[in-house]
């Protein structure tokens, strides 16, 4: 069998070596034949071209179709990716806008507020501190705040606390960084003050309402309902002429003020370092003794 194999091998070696000879020769003479025709007849040899290439055409955009898909496909996976991606950036973007619009909003309200005060002209030659409510103590027997000024600003008991509407209170209590400020709807407050139209002077005192009290005016004081109410200066206790509010209700010789200032939005005020003594809580016939108090029934006048 071996014997057969072998004699079988030698026989068909020289018919492949012959074969490959004439695959080349058939190739060299078909090139050299198209080689002549181009010279002799161009016209020829592009009809054919074009004949040849409508044929292949079809296999060619057959062949060509599946890796068109593919590339496509390709590409939509690399944009699905990238718009992951950029999905992620957005969101963490989008997130880091919503906490600077927080921010700005804080901001454009904390100005809103600063803006307010100035609207409240200080007196000439009273230096003042502008400060932050951070704290209100108020309760039932007690109307008091407390602001971000003390000591290092120069506070001292009994400064005028005021904001961009009016008068606020005075300071009743002073730390190295904060102070406590009696507000003029407390209790325990009393400020000299007068009826701007007609100038009579008067005293403001607290009743833990919203409305403090006018009393000791003078007799027969011509006060109107929508009369505004200053500082007087007398005593010793604020500056004159700071807004304290304006007169709502006479009822039975009893005349209540609305204070200008709006104490649900109060979130800055200013202190003027007056150097006055402080609030008056006692003595008020000897603060005050050319005035008496008002009688019950009293001659009082609507717009």
């Amino acid at each position: 069998m071996a014997k057969r194999a072998e004699s079988f091998n030698s026989l068909a070696e020289p018919m492949r070596s012959l074969r490959r000879h004439f695959f080349f020769a058939t190739l060299l003479i078909s090139s050299s034949i198209l080689i002549i025709l181009s010279k002799l007849d161009v016209f020829l040899v592009e009809h054919a071209r074009i004949l040849v290439i409508d044929a292949l055409t079809p296999a060619i955009e057959l062949t060509t179709r599946p890796i068109s898909l593919l590339n496509k496909l390709i590409q939509q996976i690399r944009d699905l990716h990238y718009l992951q991606a950029e999905n992620s950036r957005l969101i963490l973007e989008n997130k880091r806008l919503y906490r600077w619009q927080q921010v700005v909003q804080l901001l454009e309200a904390e100005n809103l507020a600063l803006r307010s005060l100035t609207n409240f002209t200080p007196p000439k030659d009273i230096e003042f501190v502008s400060a932050r409510v951070i704290g209100d103590s108020s309760g039932v027997f007690v109307r008091n705040i407390l602001i971000t000024a003390g000591n290092k600003d120069g506070l001292t008991l009994g400064n005028a606390v005021v904001s961009g509407d009016g008068l606020v209170g005075g300071v009743i209590e002073v730390g190295e960084a904060y102070s406590r400020v009696l507000l003029i709807t407390d209790l325990n407050s009393y400020i000299p003050i007068k009826i701007d139209r007609t100038r009579d002077p008067g005293l403001l005192i607290g009743n833990n309402t919203r409305a403090p009290r006018v009393v000791y005016l003078p007799l027969y004081s011509q006060v109107v309902l929508g009369d505004r109410i200053i500082t007087s200066g007398q005593g010793g206790v604020f500056p004159s002429g700071l807004a304290v509010g304006v007169v709502t209700m006479i009822n039975d010789g009893l005349i209540s003020v609305t204070p200008f200032v709006d104490w649900e939005r109060l979130e800055y005020v200013s202190v003027l370092k007056t150097g006055y003594d402080g609030i008056v809580r006692s003595n008020i016939a000897k603060l005050l003794p050319s005035m008496i108090k008002r009688p019950k029934t009293l001659t009082c006048f609507a717009k």
